[in-house]
């Protein structure tokens, strides 16, 4: 695997990159119950100038858009900058159950058991709940904010810092000590 002692962040779509309501319609597809505002993906473009320093990070979809979609089809929906560093999900159908995947498993434990099989070296996970994550995450999971995303400056100062240390090594004896912005 490409991936295994690769630098990875675990990407979820509702709540990450758009406004958490995000539902589906047989006939509409993917759609937001949301303010006037709010557009599905709004913040995909600046996910990938966050990442554009760092063309090592790679992502894994840790989105309930893959089972509805295929891992193919949910990539589509991002920016080509996003969509070439997508290298897997954290479902696939080899090996899995979907129904156990989807409705026994929390989002935490479904992305720290592909931690488990990826190896990477390092790597981070954007998700807007903090609901089942492993004790084994803590200081690779960062909570987005439901409504805004990757958006809230809290959440983009953390995401900066904590690639910047991911990337690079000698951060690492910074441990814990904040980090200057580096992209400011």
């Amino acid at each position: 695997m490409r991936e295994r002692d690769g630098l990875v962040l675990y990407l979820d779509f509702d709540g990450v990159l758009h406004h958490q309501n995000c539902l589906w319609h047989p006939k509409k597809g993917a759609y937001l119950s949301a303010p006037a505002g709010y557009s599905l993906f709004q913040h995909a473009d600046l996910l990938a100038s966050l990442l554009k320093p760092f063309p090592e990070v790679q992502i894994v979809l840790s989105t309930s858009w893959v089972l509805q979609y295929g891992l193919t089809g949910a990539a589509k929906r991002l920016p080509t900058e996003l969509q070439q560093r997508v290298i897997g999900g954290t479902f696939h159908s080899k090996h899995m159950h979907r129904q156990e995947f989807q409705f026994e498993k929390s989002r935490g434990q479904q992305v720290f058991e592909d931690v488990l099989r990826r190896r990477p070296r390092a790597w981070i996970a954007l998700d807007d709940t903090n609901e089942g994550w492993p004790p084994e995450s803590v200081g690779h999971f960062i909570q987005t904010d439901e409504n805004e995303g990757i958006s809230a400056p809290e959440v983009l100062f953390e995401i900066k810092e904590k690639l910047w240390a991911m990337t690079t090594p000698s951060l690492e004896i910074f441990k814990g000590a904040k980090l200057m912005d580096p992209l400011v």
